[in-house]
């Protein structure tokens, strides 16, 4: 097991990485006060991995219960998140009560807003099972629900006390779903690694093929770079932004063809590659670098073509983005590999080009 910290002063917590965490959980939830947890999850994840949750929790004197919601993005809604609300009150859940997300990000986004709010705040923990919720969106804090005119739209920035990451897990997940994980793994080393992104070039071929210490290192260094982002810039008036490589393409994707249409890691690979190919208009990306990042996004056997959306689609999708700031839209472009900036002065014949080309 590798421990890496999020370090946010008092409410710093850990990234425990490694193969068979769950039947650790209970030892490593331990630092909490409570022996009160329920746990949030779906049908599909609770077949493979509850039990073992469930019985590591109690050889560690946790008490569990069980909410289920639906599997999939688009039942990461208002309607989702009530639900949970009246679970938990009927559940008779206390503040001290440790609300564990088990399942993917859609599961981790529904928990994480369900525990900043039920009574204020309650404790979470994130377990995440997919490699996309793994290196991304269980840690950082960022927590939501989606809405028919905007991905993520309503939502807080709620940190977690600890993250558990079983890299066992993973071998459950369908071959679709483990690779549109990969998008966000190749976004750290585009944005902000150079070493890292050649390391992906040379060993694509083993993460697809899910070797295990290839995902490890994946993993890893994915957290690494992100824990170290959000220790800059919690709430993402910065650097953060940085993590928005190809999303708001992406999120374009997403709300222009209904959620779940679309995997979140297939929308952010063909966003990176609009965003490279905007990059290389507007902020001096070679165009051999381009090339290689759209390279390396096939090999991991992800999409790079947006589907079909009239221009006017695109614009009214990303102009309600949240990045859009003082009206002007903001996107993450690169200078070079490894390089990436802000930019909210994006000619849109530019951005047009980006997305026709």
């Amino acid at each position: 097991m590798r421990t890496l910290t999020v370090a946010l002063g008092e409410r710093s917590y850990p990234i425990h990485v490694g193969d068979g965490l769950l039947q650790r959980a209970g030892e490593l939830l331990s630092p909490l006060e409570a022996r009160r947890a329920i746990i949030v999850t779906n049908p599909v994840v609770a077949q493979h991995h509850l039990g073992r949750l469930q019985s590591a929790l109690s050889g560690a004197g946790f008490d569990s219960k069980i909410i289920v919601v639906p599997d999939g993005e688009a039942h990461k809604d208002w309607a989702t998140l009530y639900d949970i609300h009246t679970r938990l009150l009927e559940l008779n859940a206390e503040r001290s009560t440790v609300l564990i997300a088990l399942g993917g990000g859609v599961v981790g986004d529904l928990a994480g807003f369900a525990a900043a709010t039920y009574q204020r705040g309650i404790p979470l923990v994130q377990i995440p099972t997919t490699l996309l919720a793994q290196v991304d969106s269980s840690v950082g804090g960022k927590t939501a629900v989606n809405h028919p005119l905007g991905k993520n739209m309503i939502g807080a920035f709620y940190q977690p006390r600890a993250v558990i990451s079983d890299t066992a897990t993973l071998a459950t997940l369908p071959d679709r779903e483990y690779r549109a994980g990969i998008a966000e793994v190749i976004k750290y080393g585009v944005i902000r690694d150079l070493a890292l992104f050649e390391w992906f070039e040379a060993n694509m071929e083993r993460l697809v093929a899910r070797d295990p210490q290839a995902i490890t290192h994946a993993v890893i260094e994915s957290c690494r770079i992100k824990a170290e982002i959000v220790a800059i810039d919690e709430r993402e008036t910065g650097e953060r932004a940085l993590l928005n490589f190809g999303h708001t393409f992406g999120h374009a994707i997403e709300t222009a063809t209904g959620y779940g249409t679309w995997l979140h890691g297939e929308a952010v690979a063909a966003g990176m590659v609009r965003a490279s190919r905007l990059s290389v208009l507007a902020s001096g990306l070679s165009s051999g670098d381009a090339e290689r990042l759209v390279s390396l996004v096939r090999r991991a056997r992800l999409p790079i073509d947006p589907p079909q959306l009239a221009i006017a689609e695109w614009l009214e999708a990303m102009g309600r983005d949240k990045k859009v700031e003082r009206g002007a839209m903001r996107f993450i472009v690169l200078e070079g590999l490894g390089r990436a900036i802000v930019r909210n002065d994006i000619a849109t014949g530019q951005l047009i080009a980006s997305i026709t080309d």
